[in-house]
């Protein structure tokens, strides 16, 4: 694919090949993109193997099972969901007309935007490249991706499979570095597609404002779970080890922190240790829980838990330590009654460790999360109730899951994004077409043309129709 000793150079030329493939090909038919969307399904399916060993390279150690459940199920929804709903999703819609203008029809077309360009996580190295993916190809543009060099396997391989199923002119990947990203977020792009930090999201949206590119955001920060007074419970908690756990916690929508009553929290620390344990019996070790990607994430964490147990903070560690043979992987770990001040109430954690504060009343909790910058996803667990009601209409934060963790993702009806710190704009769902899409209006003026008749030389044609929208009063000066 792209392969040049000046990269910003390669990349601009794509771009530029795009951009004229795009305007001498004209937007895609629906039969165009349902047979991508095809292609694109058979590709991925054809290499699950490959994927799932990319992945565990990548990480160190990472479950195929786990691969398969939070990365390729999810693509494989996506490309069906677009395929099936195609059909709606690029019907023009009929708008409404206002009285004065009656004669007209105003309707509204999605056209394509152009050339989209994608840069992907490490995270979910997979997914988060085919999802945006596919859905700019439903939406009929050309693409250019930019995935993350800290899952160099995992990228190599999606370059090799798409340059299989696609020519540079329709989908091209950019390999390389920080400076390769930097250079690549900076092109006339016209859409970006980013999911990554927050701190890396505004260096992003700096750089795609010097040539107005639109952009859509998918960040973090730190989510928040809170459970009701009562309801500590193993299914709630099964749901959260789930939602901590998955991927060693190294996902954006993972609870961050956990809000309790202070009167459970001994049942909470209780039923967590055996949710754990049930999860993954052989602690740390256990097939099915996967490695922290790097070294330096790896020392970053562990730099947060020393640094709470230094301060006094209750530190509870679920299993033994893992042994040398087990690289990089690190102890389910609780921090109980964390201050402020601490890095792992500050920063976004990405790791297997979740702070436990505790509250007296709902308004507390909800006090606590709205003093913190709105976070992408929202967890309660408990009744549906007079506080659950409360809790939802006076925070803000991305997609909320009510008595689950993380599943709200995995639906493809539903946008996803965040709001100001955690992300701009949302995709999935009829959302994600439309993000990816020019939203065009159009007026038709048919042979009856009422707002002809409202043109200079003004009589009493325009007062009538002045009266009927503006009413009768006014006011001399």
């Amino acid at each position: 694919m792209l392969k040049d000793t000046d990269p910003l150079a390669a990349m601009t030329e794509t771009l530029h090949r795009q951009r004229a493939a795009f305007l001498r090909d004209g937007p895609p038919t629906r039969t165009e993109r349902r047979r991508d969307l095809r292609r694109l399904r058979a590709i991925v399916l054809e290499h699950r193997c490959a994927i799932e060993q990319a992945i565990d390279a990548d990480f160190g150690h990472r479950s195929r099972h786990e691969t398969d459940l939070m990365e390729l199920v999810g693509v494989v929804q996506a490309i069906d969901y677009l395929t099936r709903n195609l059909h709606r999703f690029m019907r023009t819609e009929k708008r409404h007309v206002s009285l004065i203008y009656q004669g007209g029809r105003a309707h509204v077309t999605y056209q394509p935007k152009g050339v989209i360009g994608v840069m992907a996580p490490w995270n979910y190295p997979f997914s988060l490249v085919m999802i945006p993916l596919a859905t700019a190809i439903a939406a009929g543009n050309r693409v250019m991706i930019k995935p993350s060099e800290t899952t160099p396997r995992t990228s190599a391989l999606i370059r090799m499979m798409l340059a299989e199923a696609f020519g540079d002119e329709k989908v091209a990947v950019v390999l390389g570095g920080p400076d390769v990203g930097a250079a690549f977020s900076r092109l006339p792009f016209d859409h970006l597609l980013f999911t990554g930090s927050t701190s890396v999201g505004r260096h992003i949206m700096a750089a795609a404002s010097e040539n107005l590119v639109p952009v859509t955001l998918e960040l973090g920060g730190k989510s928040p779970v809170v459970v009701a007074r009562g309801h500590v419970s193993d299914n709630a908690m099964n749901s959260i080890v789930f939602g901590k756990l998955s991927n060693a916690g190294q996902t954006c929508v993972a609870p961050d922190y956990a809000l309790v009553h202070e009167n459970d929290l001994e049942a909470f620390i209780t039923s967590w240790d055996r949710a754990v344990t049930r999860s993954y019996p052989d602690g740390p070790t256990s097939a099915d829980y996967s490695s922290i990607v790097n070294d330096h994430h790896y020392t970053r964490l562990t730099g947060l838990i020393d640094e709470a147990r230094q301060r006094g903070g209750r530190v509870i560690e679920v299993g033994a330590r893992p042994d040398a043979a087990r690289k990089r992987t690190l102890t389910p770990t609780l921090v109980i009654g964390a201050e402020d001040d601490l890095a792992v109430m500050k920063e976004e954690i990405f790791g297997p460790i979740l702070p436990v504060r505790t509250y007296r009343t709902m308004d507390d909790a909800i006090d606590f999360i709205n003093a913190r910058p709105r976070p992408l996803a929202l967890y309660y667990f408990g009744a549906r109730d007079a506080d659950c009601a409360r809790l939802l209409a006076r925070t803000t934060s991305g997609n909320v899951g009510i008595n689950n963790t993380m599943i709200h993702v995995a639906q493809d009806d539903l946008p996803f994004g965040g709001i100001g710190a955690s992300g701009i704009g949302a995709y999935h769902g009829i959302e994600g077409f439309r993000t990816m899409s020019h939203a065009r209006g159009v007026f038709i003026q048919s042979r009856w043309n009422l707002p002809a008749l409202l043109r200079a030389p003004f009589g009493r044609l325009a007062d009538i129709a002045l009266r009927a929208t503006l009413g009768k009063s006014r006011r001399h000066v």
